[in-house]
């Protein structure tokens, strides 16, 4: 009802409070980064299943005082710890739109911004924002896609007019885990600073409906060829493009580290095609588990959204072929290998039903 509706602003919100002990808040104590993890941190290779939570939120820590943020922006470390595990308890356990989604986002946002020397290129605002859009790009994802939200005419679709209302929430968390002084990194930006950053953020989180792909692609490919680092619409247009790359990134990592996303992901487009079934609503057969495979949920995602994507970002950083788009188009080839033997498979069952039912006869 329309009560409900105003009344859902937030309540899901997980607000951090940390027990004050004397004048000392009671934080977890960092886990401590052997530089062998902080090495390999910088690299897309990064196996992102060894990991508990807290080391997790200790490798983010890590990414922004390596990064200058902290230093640069006159962050409070203390602040910085009380935010990640903020936005930590703000991250549902689906499973995969959950917190280890958002690290592994914001890992591959940090190799980019490593790999491809992006500090030379960009602002610290810059590198800021790419950074805190990362990890709050998924804030509070309750594992049902917009296409469901608009269909099923949830809360959060009457809300936000149908238009990207998954992005729309996640921004508005994000910012509403800001307002909180205890939580808020942004604390000593003046208001003009703080401005920029929202909008930016804003911009980066609502460039990932995947609805948005081609439109944001294909402007980014008319300016690619005379990309000006110095014209903030081109510089923005990367940026959404970068977030992009990252969001969708698992194929980039190496196979045993891809696979089980991919387990994870159909976990969560079964679960939402069963209640669409239960509730009559519209169900896409890549959602389907009596449609969909692992091969074919794949192979036209690779063939035809990764990698012509992560090609068209080549073209400005080449130092990426090797290690971003090299293991795209052999993932591809993996999972076309995998589909033959499927297809083979399957036709020797379909040729022995029929031999069975000619026998029956």
């Amino acid at each position: 009802n329309a009560n409900e509706i105003s009344t859902y602003s937030f309540r899901n919100i997980k607000i951090l409070t940390i027990q004050k002990f004397g004048n000392k808040y009671l934080i977890p104590t960092k886990y401590m980064l052997s530089q062998q993890t902080i090495d390999a941190l910088r690299k897309p290779t990064f196996d992102v299943w060894l990991w508990e939570s807290n080391e997790m939120l200790s490798c983010l820590e890590h990414m922004y005082h390596d990064l200058g943020l902290v230093k640069d922006f006159n962050i409070n470390p203390i602040t910085l710890k009380r935010w990640l595990l903020c936005i930590h308890d703000n991250y549902r356990n689906n499973p995969f739109h959950n917190f280890r989604h958002c690290f592994c986002v914001t890992q591959m946002m940090y190799s980019m911004i490593c790999l491809c020397n992006l500090q030379e290129k960009f602002t610290q605002v810059d590198i800021l924002i790419l950074m805190t859009a990362a990890v709050c790009h998924d804030l509070d994802h309750p594992g049902y896609n917009n296409t469901y939200q608009i269909n099923a005419r949830t809360e959060l679709a009457v809300r936000y007019n149908d238009i990207s209302p998954l992005e729309n929430h996640h921004c508005a968390v994000a910012f509403q885990i800001f307002s909180q002084p205890d939580c808020n990194i942004f604390a000593n930006f003046d208001p003009e600073a703080f401005k920029q950053i929202r909008q930016g953020t804003i911009t980066l989180i609502l460039a990932t409906d995947m609805a948005r792909h081609g439109e944001i692609l294909d402007s980014f490919k008319q300016k690619v060829d005379n990309f000006d680092f110095t014209n903030e619409e081109h510089v923005t247009c990367l940026k959404m493009v970068l977030i992009k790359c990252c969001d969708i990134s698992n194929e980039v990592r190496p196979m045993e580290v891809a696979e089980p996303w991919v387990d994870c992901l159909l976990e969560e487009y079964f679960m939402q095609s069963d209640r669409e079934k239960a509730e009559g609503l519209p169900v896409a057969p890549f959602m389907d588990r009596e449609k969909v495979t692992k091969p074919t949920a794949q192979i036209g995602f690779i063939k035809f959204v990764l990698i012509p994507m992560f090609e068209s970002v080549m073209k400005l950083f080449p130092q990426i072929e090797e290690v971003m788009v090299q293991p795209l188009r052999e993932s591809r080839d993996r999972y076309e290998e995998l589909k033959q033997i499927d297809d083979a498979m399957n036709e020797k069952k379909k040729s022995e039903n029929l031999t069975m039912g000619g026998k029956k006869k």
